[in-house]
This record gives C-alpha cells, sequence and structure tokens, in this order.
C-alpha cells in the first residue's frame, strides 16, 4: 500500500519535508506496521483523534492508545487502500486528501460502530487535517462521507435520498466525469 504523496507534488522546504516524513511515519506505523505503540511515539502527550461523522477517537495518549490499539488499528480491514489524491503542507499543518478503499470484512469500531461486517467493498474520500507542535502530531481530524459509506453496505437508499456511494470516489479521482447526475435525477420535483 502506497501511503506517499502524489509525485507531482511541488518542492518543500525542510521543515515541510520533516513534517511530511513524520506524518508517513505515523500512518505507516497504522497502516503497515498496526502498532498503536509507534503511531503514539509521533504524538505530543495532549495529542487528539478527531474522527468527525462518527465522533470517534479520543484526547490525550492514553484514550488515544487505547482507541488505536483496540477500536482502529485491529479493526481496520486487511485489504484497506489509500489513495493519494492531494496534499498541502504549510509550517504547522498538513491536509491530505485520499480515497480510502476496502471490504467491509472485519467489525470497524471506529467508523462504523455498531455494524456487523457486510463483505462489501467500499471507496470513499477521505480528508485528514493534522496539526503539527514540537515535531510531533498535535492532532487529526478526519472527515468522509458517511452516507457514501452507507450506501454502499447497503444500509441507506441512494435511490431515496441525495447521496451516493463509490461515484464520489470516481468522481475524486477523475473529475472529467459527469457532474451533476443528482441534479438532473431530481429535477423533475421542482
Amino acid at each position: 500500500m502506497s501511503l506517499e504523496a502524489n509525485s507531482t507534488q511541488t518542492r518543500l522546504t525542510p521543515a515541510q519535508e520533516a513534517l511530511q516524513a513524520l506524518w508517513e511515519e505515523h500512518m505507516a506505523s497504522e497502516f503497515v506496521k498496526h502498532d498503536a505503540e509507534a503511531a503514539i511515539a509521533t504524538m505530543v502527550p495532549d495529542a487528539y483523534v478527531n474522527d468527525i461523522p462518527v465522533m470517534t477517537g479520543g484526547v490525550g495518549l492514553d484514550e488515544v492508545r487505547e482507541f488505536y490499539a483496540k477500536h482502529f488499528i485491529p479493526k481496520t480491514p486487511p485489504d484497506t487502500e489509500i489513495i493519494p489524491v492531494s496534499r498541502t503542507i504549510d509550517t504547522e499543518q498538513l491536509v491530505d486528501e485520499f480515497v480510502f478503499k476496502f471490504t467491509h470484512t472485519v467489525w470497524m469500531d471506529w467508523m462504523l460502530p455498531g455494524v456487523a461486517p457486510t463483505g462489501k467493498q467500499v471507496e470513499v474520500p477521505f480528508v485528514a487535517i493534522v496539526r503539527f507542535r514540537d515535531k510531533k502530531v498535535a492532532h487529526e481530524h478526519i472527515y468522509w462521507d458517511q452516507a457514501s459509506v452507507l450506501v454502499q453496505l447497503g444500509l441507506i437508499d441512494a435511490a431515496a435520498l441525495p447521496v451516493v456511494g463509490a461515484a464520489s470516489a470516481e468522481k475524486l479521482l477523475n473529475p472529467n466525469l459527469p457532474s451533476n447526475a443528482l441534479i438532473r435525477r431530481h429535477a423533475h420535483q421542482n
């Protein structure tokens, strides 16, 4: 699994390179090494993780450690793939945009609390906003479209609601795909 940003990225300052390397180390700890302690070692003592759509994560290293060790790392499907789209880095913050792709073969407490594995494939755009302090990760704000995930798992009906499933990830990866399908589908109702 590739965790690195697109090769079309502009040149980084040494400080930006250091932030990127730290983020890559943090991500590798989670998705390659599957090591909560290694991930925690990249974080400040009062770090927090906030998975915005479902309010999972933790505040402070004890809560984040428990979240990573019990709910995130062992509850992420083994076929998870992260497809980088864009990365923006300034002096204290990094924003990663990517497609998160997996087969729902395990209980995913961190993303789908209470939802039994469905065996279905999911592709969803993600955004991670990562703040750094003292050369470590201070916080992560993680965003994704939960409705798109639920559509792909068959838990909500996309035909009855203005939501899409994997099409949102496909459109992110290929901006030339048609836009406004939901508008056209519901135009007769206006």
